[in-house]
């Protein structure tokens, strides 16, 4: 997805395809949607953004959706088996803005950031010095993690709450990272 992302009347990321299950071609998917259970039915479609050159299909037709550990698994009618299933890791499952209009998976702008609008903005410390750039943001069990390349050209996790991230300024094309000591030696 490109750094203007929905805010900007894009797309909206229902998933993220991860690795393959089984030898049937269900992949386990990193949710990003507030009703998986709305949108992984059998029959809907999803427009796909993966690496060019991956041979990932434009769309793809959820043929099966189940709960496995707490982990979602997903089938798709265009995929038959594993090795088609190894091909969509990392692949995006999305829908224009204005088919996500009115769903859960609105984000208010007070309470949360869908990953386009964060990927791309300046992370600075609190005292407004440039530490690196927001690349991405993993969306967890527990919590979200935003992925910064920091400016040594590491990539650094932080923990997305308010007390290590306080503000978020898209507007200003900013975000203010208040690191304990220690958080970013950690970093490969």
């Amino acid at each position: 997805m490109s750094p203007e992302g929905n805010a900007r009347g894009e797309s909206v990321v229902i998933a993220r395809i991860g690795k393959p299950h089984g030898i049937r071609g269900e992949v386990t998917v990193q949710t990003h949607t507030d009703d998986p259970v709305g949108r992984y039915v059998p029959g809907a479609i999803y427009a796909t953004e993966a690496a060019s050159g991956t041979g990932v299909p434009r769309a793809l037709t959820i043929a099966s959706a189940r709960l496995h550990q707490k982990t979602w698994l997903l089938g798709f009618e265009e995929i038959p088996d594993r090795t088609g299933a190894e091909s969509l890791r990392g692949t995006r499952l999305v829908l224009d803005e204005g088919d996500a209009v009115g769903g859960d998976d609105e984000v208010d702008d007070e309470d949360g950031w869908y990953e386009s609008d964060l990927v791309g903005l300046r992370a600075e410390d609190p005292t407004g010095s440039v530490i690196g750039e927001v690349t991405g943001l993993t969306i967890g069990a527990a919590q979200d993690l935003l992925h910064v390349r920091l400016a040594d050209g590491r990539e650094g996790l932080v923990p997305f709450v308010e007390a290590l991230v306080p503000v978020v300024d898209v507007e200003g094309g900013r975000v203010i990272v208040d690191a304990p000591e220690g958080l970013f030696d950690l970093a490969d």
